[in-house]
């Protein structure tokens, strides 16, 4: 098969080309070549920006590609580009969203109200307000200000001329992570810390998470399978742990020998609000992907965990005073919460 991938060469990009190219179909990689990955032999490239595919059209063309896969549609006019651009050159689109898109998401940042029900399933309520990192000083990963991936899926999705395929993708760790997300707690474990402090509510909250290797399997059974097509899919780790019991899981691994603490609301710094409405639990149900494509992840969490600290320890972020956890307190505010729990 021929598979064209929009943006293989960060994080989850090159894990994804890889499996595709080792099961043996050809695959081109579109990119702005501002990031080189180590990615197999046979991998062709195209150089170009995201932006403006409609320039390339004609190369694209040329490949014929029976599917394409987009890694990095943010907006409504990155998929309405897509779609205008491979409409009668590709037989399916693969876009990649995210689990941002339920109302669940907004509920946990107090922008909605109620509680959603759970796990999450691919018919669960969506936000109902548009544009969620609009108003954030700093966005994730420098994304766009009218990121959204629900008007993404909508453009994907309402085409009847070029069927398409959503993966909704968990919180994501592993090698490469740009967002280090566990690097917070690998530190303070490093750091010879005798106990991380939770708040009581932040220790109980279950969130939806994904090795960037498993998740890159799931990709890439959607890319191949054409039973994929016209069908949206959560992707995420089937085992539901809390935030203590995940930190708990990382510093048995890193041997580490002090304590996760959790402290009532009432022991934490009067300036402590972390601003999130944690009865929320942000988990999903992934019966679908895997009843349907027959998914499973090939990695075990708890190899998972130990490759991702591994590379973690390696590779920490070059300023590592900016990577603290929202959810955790300073040493000196640890310090006094746990005088105060004597």
């Amino acid at each position: 098969m021929k598979i064209l991938v929009i943006g293989g060469t960060n994080f989850i990009g090159p894990p994804v080309v890889r499996r595709l190219s080792e099961i043996g179909h050809e695959v081109t990689v579109f990119h702005r070549g501002k990031t080189t990955a180590d990615l197999p032999e046979g991998v062709n490239y195209i150089q170009g920006d995201r932006k403006n595919l409609a320039a390339h059209q004609s190369q694209f063309a040329k490949i014929a590609p029976q599917v394409v896969l987009d890694m990095i549609p943010y907006t409504e006019q990155d998929a309405r580009d897509l779609i205008n651009t491979f409409k009668g050159i590709s037989g399916r689109i693969v876009a990649i969203s995210s689990q941002d898109v339920y109302r669940a998401y907004n509920v946990l940042l107090q922008r909605e109200q109620g509680i959603e029900p759970i796990p999450l399933k691919e018919d669960s309520a969506l936000r109902t307000q548009l544009y969620p990192f609009r108003e954030l000083p700093e966005r994730p990963l420098n994304c766009p200000a009218d990121y959204d991936k629900i008007l993404v899926e909508q453009v994907v999705m309402g085409n009847l001329d070029l069927p398409g395929t959503i993966l909704r993708l968990p919180m994501v760790y592993g090698s490469h992570d740009p967002l280090h997300r566990l690097f917070p707690y690998i530190k303070r474990m490093d750091d010879n810390r005798p106990a991380i402090v939770l708040e009581e509510s932040i220790a109980n909250w279950c969130g939806c998470w994904g090795y960037v290797e498993n998740v890159a399997e799931a990709i890439a059974l959607s890319v191949i399978n054409e039973r994929a097509a016209g069908q949206i899919y959560n992707v995420a780790e089937p085992s539901i742990v809390s935030e203590a019991e995940r930190i708990r899981n990382i510093g048995r691994i890193v041997g580490w020998h002090g304590e996760v603490v959790i402290a009532p609301k009432s022991k934490m710094p009067e300036s402590w609000n972390l601003g999130f409405n944690t009865k929320q639990h942000w988990v999903s149900d992934t019966t679908r992907i895997r009843q349907e494509l027959s998914y499973s992840e090939p990695i075990p969490q708890e190899e998972a965990l130990r490759q991702t600290i591994s590379w973690q320890r390696n590779h920490p972020p070059k300023d590592t005073s900016k990577w603290v956890a929202p959810e955790l307190l300073d040493y000196a505010n640890e310090d006094a919460v746990l005088e105060a729990l004597k």
